[in-house]
C-alpha cells in the first residue's frame, strides 16, 4: 500500500501568515518520495466565517438559543452582513480604493469597539497612513464579530485560539471527553464540512495533526473523532508544540479512541517511521518517540538508536499549496513593532534549532526543542531563502528561532549581502553583548527591521537567579545598539518571579519606563510568570524559595505548575497597573505619569534614579 499523508494545522493560529510546522514536514517527507498535502484548516476556517452567508446563520443561531449579548449588533445585522465580505477582501489585498470607502462615514456600523476607537491616532501621511487607518478599523469591525459570536454562538470562539480554556492545565481527560460527547458547534460543524472536503479532496491513509498551542488542542480531537466515526480506515497522528510539552507522561488510553499515533519532538522520524508502518516495511516496535495504545495501555514505542535528522541537513519548507490569498492583516495595535505579528505575511524559518544558551532557570531546557542545540551554515540558510521566495513570492522573514545565535546573524547578514539576495526579516535574540554597534548597523544594512528579545524582569538580582546571562546595563546598551541603527525592539517582560518583592516589580517598570523613554525598545508585553515541570525551577522549587502545590497528575497533560511564593509579593495584583502603564508607553506617551497612577492601591517609589538608563548609555 502507497501511503499518503495529509498535514493539518487545526484552528486557530496567526491568520495573517502560515503557520510553518506542516511545511517543514512537506519540505522534508517528500525528499523521502512520500506524497505529501497540507492544509491551514485555521485560515480556512476563519475565512469561511467571515462570509456574509456565514454570517447570516451565526445570527440566526444566536435567535435560536435566545442568546442576545451585544444587541446593538443583532440591530446592525444587515450591515455586519453586507460589509463582511468587502472587509475581509481589503484585509487580505490592502488596496487604496477600498480602503477609502471603508472609511467613508457610514460604511462601518458603529459596534461597540468602533465607537470607542481611538480618533488621536497619527497616520502616515498618503496611501499608507489611509490603508493603516482602514485596516485599523476594519480589524476593530471583525473583533466586534468575533465577541458576539463568542457571547451568543461558540463560547470557545477566538481569534488565535479555540476552546483554550479546556485544552490548558488538562491534566485529566475528562473535562476534553465530556465535550467531545456534546453535539458540535456550528463553528465545529464548519470546520468539518471544511475537513471533509479536504479528506475527499486528497484521499489520505494517514492525517498529521500539529498541534502548536493549548488553544488548537480541541480542534485537533473534534477532527480526530470526526476521522475515526466518517473515515474509519484514515489513521490520525497527533504531533507539535503541545504533546512535545505536555504530553510526556501520557497514560490515559481514552484518547486513543480517536488518535492512533502522538509523537513528541522533531516529527521528521516519527512521522517517517509511522508511514513505513503503514506500507507494511517496519512493525509496530520500530516506531520512534510516538505512542500508541497496545493491550488496552498506552505504550511509548521509541527504537534506539532514533534517526536523527540534523537540523543543518533538512530541506527548505515547502510551503506550495498554502492558500496565500486567504491570510488576513490585522490591526489591532498600531505600535509600528507590535503590529508585526498580527501584520503582513512572512514566511517562518528557524536559523538555528533549539537555544544554544539553554540556561535560564525558568525556560524547558531539559526539552529537545531547547535544549538540542544544531546550528547551520550561513550558505544553506540564504539558499533555503531563496527556495521559499521563490515558492510564495514573499519577501518578508521571520525567523522563530528561541535565539538566534549573534554569529549566525552576522554571517547571514554577509551572505545575503554578498550574494545580493534583499529580503525584510525579524528574530529573536539574547540581548548580549556581542551585538554591538557594528553587527547591529550590518544587520540593518542586510534586511533586518526588528528583533525580540527577553528582558524579563528588569532587577540584576533577579536576572541573576533566571541565570540570563545578561545585566540591566547590557541591555540598555545593546537595545540602544538595535534602535541607533534603525531596528525596532521588542522586550517580553515578566513579573511574579519567585522571590520578587514590590519593590522589585515597581523597580522594574521604572525600567522599562526609561528604556521606552530613551527609544532603546518600540514595544514589550507582561507576562505572569508560571512554573512548568521541565523548567530547573519546576524541578528543583526549594532552590527557588517557592513550593508546588498541583495540579495532581491524572493521566494526561502535564506542564504548568501551580505554587505558593512566601517570600515574594502578591503578583495578580500588579497585572493592570502595569498593563496601563505599559499601554501608554507603546504609543509614546505617560512618561510623566508617576508609577503610583497607575495602581489603584499604594506602592512603594522606585529606587532607580530617573537617568538610570542615560547613564548606563553613557
Amino acid at each position: 500500500m502507497q501511503a499518503k499523508l495529509l498535514l493539518i494545522t487545526p484552528p486557530f493560529t496567526q491568520l495573517n501568515t502560515a503557520y510553518p510546522a506542516t511545511a517543514y514536514l512537506k519540505g522534508f517527507l517528500e525528499e523521502h518520495d512520500v506524497s505529501v498535502s497540507h492544509c491551514d484548516l485555521s485560515i480556512e476556517l476563519f475565512t469561511t466565517i467571515f462570509t456574509s452567508t456565514f454570517l447570516n446563520e451565526i445570527f440566526d443561531e444566536a435567535e435560536a438559543l435566545g442568546n442576545n449579548h451585544f444587541p446593538e449588533l443583532h440591530a446592525h445585522r444587515d450591515a455586519y452582513i453586507s460589509q463582511v465580505d468587502t472587509v475581509i477582501a481589503f484585509l487580505q489585498q490592502h488596496d487604496i480604493a477600498t480602503a477609502r470607502q471603508i472609511l467613508e462615514e457610514g460604511f462601518l456600523p458603529q459596534g461597540h469597539r468602533l465607537k470607542n476607537v481611538n480618533k488621536y491616532i497619527e497616520w502616515a501621511e498618503g496611501d499608507e497612513g489611509i490603508i493603516d487607518k482602514a485596516k485599523h478599523y476594519s480589524t476593530l469591525f471583525v473583533e466586534e464579530i468575533g465577541d458576539y459570536i463568542q457571547a451568543n454562538v461558540d463560547e470557545f470562539f477566538a481569534f488565535t485560539k479555540y476552546a483554550e480554556q479546556i485544552g490548558s492545565s488538562a491534566s485529566s481527560f475528562d473535562q476534553l471527553d465530556e465535550f467531545l460527547r456534546y453535539q458540535p458547534t456550528l463553528i465545529e460543524d464548519e470546520m468539518l464540512n471544511i475537513l471533509e472536503e479536504k479528506i475527499q479532496a486528497y484521499a489520505p491513509t494517514l492525517v498529521g495533526f500539529t498541534i502548536p498551542f493549548p488553544g488548537n488542542l480541541f480542534a485537533a480531537l473534534r477532527c480526530a473523532q470526526f476521522i475515526k466515526q466518517f473515515f474509519p480506515d484514515i489513521q490520525v497522528a497527533f504531533g507539535g508544540g503541545y504533546c512535545n510539552t505536555e504530553l510526556r507522561s501520557l497514560e490515559d488510553p481514552r484518547i486513543f479512541e480517536i488518535v492512533d499515533f502522538i509523537s513528541l519532538d522533531d516529527g521528521e522520524g516519527p512521522l517517517l517511521k509511522m508511514i513505513e508502518f503503514q506500507e507494511g516495511k517496519v512493525g509496530l516496535d520500530d516506531l520512534e518517540r510516538t505512542y500508541v495504545l497496545e493491550d488496552e495501555k498506552v505504550v511509548y514505542k521509541n527504537k534506539i538508536p532514533n534517526t536523527i535528522y540534523h537540523h543543518n541537513s533538512l530541506p527548505a519548507p515547502n510551503y506550495q499549496g498554502l492558500p496565500y490569498d486567504k491570510y488576513v492583516s490585522f490591526l489591532d495595535v498600531v505600535n509600528p513593532m507590535h503590529r508585526m505579528w498580527t501584520d503582513k505575511r512572512w514566511n517562518k524559518l528557524t536559523i538555528s534549532h533549539g537555544c544554544y544558551w539553554r540556561q535560564c532557570s525558568f525556560c524547558d531546557v531539559s526539552l529537545d526543542y531547547i535544549g538540542n542545540y544544531q546550528n547551520s551554515t550561513a550558505d544553506l540558510l540564504v539558499d533555503k531563502i531563496e527556495k521559499i521566495i521563490e515558492d510564495t513570492g514573499i519577501t518578508g522573514f521571520h525567523f522563530v528561532d528561541e535565539a538566534a545565535p549573534p554569529k549566525m546573524c552576522k554571517a547571514l547578514s554577509k551572505a545575503l549581502l554578498e550574494r545580493g539576495v534583499k529580503i525584510t526579516w525579524w528574530t529573536n535574540i539574547r540581548f548580549e553583548k556581542t551585538f554591538n554597534f557594528e553587527l547591529c548597523e550590518l544587520m540593518a544594512e542586510a534586511g533586518c527591521i526588528a528583533v525580540t528579545g527577553g528582558l524579563e524582569v528588569a532587577s540584576d538580582r533577579l536576572l541573576a537567579k533566571m541565570n540570563k546571562g545578561v545585566d540591566i546595563a547590557q541591555v540598555s546598551r545593546v537595545t540602544n545598539n538595535f534602535s541607533k541603527n534603525g531596528i525596532m525592539v521588542h522586550a517580553y517582560l515578566m513579573y511574579g518571579f519567585p522571590t520578587e518583592t514590590q519593590q522589585e516589580t515597581i523597580d522594574s517598570l521604572e525600567v522599562v519606563r526609561q528604556l521606552f523613554e530613551k527609544n532603546c525598545i518600540q514595544s514589550a508585553f507582561w507576562h505572569l510568570f508560571t512554573t512548568t515541570v521541565h523548567s530547573p525551577i519546576g524541578k528543583n522549587p526549594e532552590e527557588f524559595s517557592i513550593e508546588v502545590t498541583g495540579p495532581e497528575f491524572q493521566g494526561f497533560a502535564q506542564n504548568d505548575l501551580w505554587h505558593v511564593d512566601p517570600e515574594g509579593t502578591d503578583h495578580p495584583m500588579y497585572t493592570k497597573g502595569l498593563n496601563q502603564a505599559l499601554h501608554n508607553y507603546l504609543n509614546r506617551t505617560g512618561f510623566d505619569v508617576e508609577l503610583q497612577d497607575w495602581f489603584d492601591f499604594p506602592v512603594t517609589p522606585p529606587s532607580h534614579p530617573r537617568n538610570l538608563i542615560e547613564s548606563y548609555l553613557n
